[in-house]
């Protein structure tokens, strides 16, 4: 059987954590950012991790990343 692939797009998005949890960057902060509050900004700064009904579709796009 060939090896499955991992998505190329995913590959670059996201990050496999040591416990299995997903690392994602935060979205609506890279245009039209005045009209955003300061507040708001401040709040999407840094990262989270993917929502576990998420995971799913994590473990086909990144197979063989202990997910």
């Amino acid at each position: 059987m060939p090896k499955m692939k991992t998505k190329s797009g995913a590959k670059k998005r996201f990050r496999v954590r040591p416990g299995g949890t997903v690392k994602r960057g935060q979205a609506f902060k890279r245009h039209i950012l005045t009209k955003k509050t300061t507040k708001n900004k401040r709040h999407l700064r840094g990262s989270t991790e993917v929502h576990k009904t998420d995971m799913g579709r994590m473990s086909q796009m990144l197979p063989g990343q202990g997910i």
